[in-house]
């Protein structure tokens, strides 16, 4: 009977749930310590990656935090749970005051990460990652141009296409602040993604739900969030993106011919995109151009507020075109008859724009409500080199010179960009 008891007790304890480990991070710490007691953390996050196990914790204080062996960029190949904005002694948390600060430097682009500076590798169904508090930052990854491109005030001038490097020792990183192939429930929250060189989270995920939430989105090149799905069947990725603050999204090149887009929903995705602040985006705000296959569009557009988005709010198909509407458009009712959209309910323009007075960079926003590209012609038939192509049966050439007054410039870091967190009671990211 004692053996039967000791096997039922030995079957039921291998049944239970093994517990979580924590492991700590700190700039303090040190790469030989285990990191499970506070007191004596690791040093870098990718260390306790390593150590950990699907479903552990890890903790992280503040301070400044690169990739293995020095590099930029930090990959996470497992199911785990990461905090940021801890105090030095991990006995409270605190993101706004505690940053836990991601920004690698433009000489580690001499060894470039494969496709983000954080990157997810989460192939286990039905497991659960959690990415929050952080602050991931391209400024200083990124390559501008000394004069051009530079308006009174800005830092900088504007970003360089590669492999155009300007005075800087490596051309601009152009990748991803936050990339990944994912499953299984994935959430991103209390983040900031500054001066992303590329789409800021952009995410393939195969089945499961992602959730980007309360998050501040500023200065994103091309796009601040985009989840794919890998998958071939449609809607069993979800797509949350909720409370989020979104301002400066610029396009793919310095004439604004495309991209610019806050959010975009995608076929196959169910996209949920509610509560956030869209504002000040190159081309729209939300882009739902790539959903124009019928029965492979869903998405709830509700709730959201918009302001100052250069061609519209709002982009869809109208093939073959692109329309864009703003919410205050007579037209814009009609949009809930797009097919896909299962609700487009509540949606509002930004009616009193102080809430940002002392928060938003002023000299920046000037610059980029004004922003513009211009080209000019020389063309001369009767130059000597064209008389001489002529002669010799040649084409004729002239060029074509062109100018920005601002492109993709670098967005300070400063400490109001967390005064954005709370800034709209009810939309975009929310107080901690």
């Amino acid at each position: 009977m004692k053996k039967i008891l000791i096997s039922m007790l030995l079957l039921a304890a291998a049944a239970l749930p093994a517990l979580a480990t924590t492991y700590y991070v700190s700039p303090d710490g040190k790469k030989k310590n285990e990191g499970t007691n506070p007191a004596e953390p690791l040093k870098a996050i990718w260390s306790a990656v390593e150590a950990a196990a699907p479903g552990d914790e890890i903790r992280v204080a503040a301070g400044s935090y690169s990739g293995k062996a020095g590099v930029g960029f930090i990959v996470i190949d497992k199911p785990v749970k990461i905090y940021g904005g801890y105090s030095a002694d991990f006995k409270t948390r605190d993101v706004a005051k505690n940053i836990s600060l991601i920004r690698p430097t433009i000489e580690q682009n001499a060894t470039p990460p494969q496709n983000g500076t954080i990157e997810f590798k989460i192939d286990a169904a039905g497991s659960t990652t959690v990415f929050d508090g952080f602050f991931l930052d391209h400024s200083e990854v990124n390559a501008y141009h000394s004069t051009e491109g530079k308006p009174e005030g800005v830092e900088t001038g504007m970003w360089l296409e590669p492999p155009s490097k300007g005075s800087y020792p490596y051309a601009s990183l152009k990748k991803y602040l936050l990339y990944g192939n994912t499953t299984g429930t994935i959430t991103v929250t209390n983040c900031v993604f500054l001066n992303s060189s590329f789409y800021a989270v952009n995410l393939n995920h195969l089945e499961g739900t992602v959730n980007i939430k309360n998050n501040v989105f500023i200065g994103s090149r091309m796009m601040a969030c985009n989840v794919s799905s890998r998958s071939g069947k449609a809607f069993v990725t979800k797509f949350n993106f909720e409370y989020n603050t979104v301002l400066f999204t610029w396009s793919r090149t310095k004439d604004f011919g495309d991209m610019g887009y806050g959010v975009r929903a995608l076929p196959r995705v169910d996209a949920n995109i509610s509560h956030n602040i869209l504002g000040l985006s190159v081309m729209s705000a939300f882009d739902n151009g790539m959903n124009n296959r019928k029965g492979e569009a869903k998405v709830t557009l509700d709730e959201n507020m918009f302001f100052l988005n250069k061609k519209g709010d709002v982009s869809y198909t109208v093939s073959p075109s692109i329309k864009y509407l703003k919410v205050t458009d007579d037209a814009f009712e009609d949009f809930e008859d797009v097919d896909g959209i299962e609700s487009c309910e509540d949606n509002v323009s930004l009616s009193d724009p102080k809430v940002f007075k002392g928060i938003i960079d002023q000299a920046y926003l000037e610059g980029f409500l004004s922003a513009s590209y211009t080209e000019t012609a020389d063309y001369n038939p009767n130059s000597e080199a064209n008389q001489l192509r002529a002669a010799l049966g040649m084409n004729t050439q002239g060029s074509i010179k062109s100018k920005v007054s601002m492109y993709a410039n670098k967005y300070p870091y400063s400490e109001n960009i967390m005064k954005f967190f709370g800034a709209v009671k009810g939309y975009g990211a929310q107080a901690f």
